[in-house]
């Protein structure tokens, strides 16, 4: 089990999860977050213990002018506020509770 701390949050305390890891595999197994809770889908706390380095620290952080500018990649058009996959993946956007 791995406690994750999103330290974006005013107050980061409210903001922590614990993400399972399968002893055997080491396969993600779920988040105690309320979108993986009760969506049952893959979510941000998950992706970033998959991408943390063996010092327990993630191998980038998003800078927060990231929010000014759209990757290249970023499908948000037309999905009325609700942010695409990647603006998720990358920090730069939140999904809604």
């Amino acid at each position: 089990m791995v406690e994750v701390t999103n330290e974006s949050h005013e107050n980061p305390s409210a903001h922590q999860y614990t993400v399972s890891i399968d002893d055997a595999t080491e396969d993600l197994m779920a988040c105690t977050c309320p979108h993986h809770v009760h969506r049952n889908a893959f979510c941000k706390h998950m992706a970033a213990v998959e991408t943390a380095t063996d010092d327990g620290t993630l191998n980038a952080f998003p800078s927060e002018d990231n929010d000014e500018t759209e990757p290249e990649d970023c499908g948000c058009e037309g999905l009325n506020e609700f942010p695409c996959w990647l603006c998720v993946r990358t920090g730069r956007k939140e999904l809604p509770n």
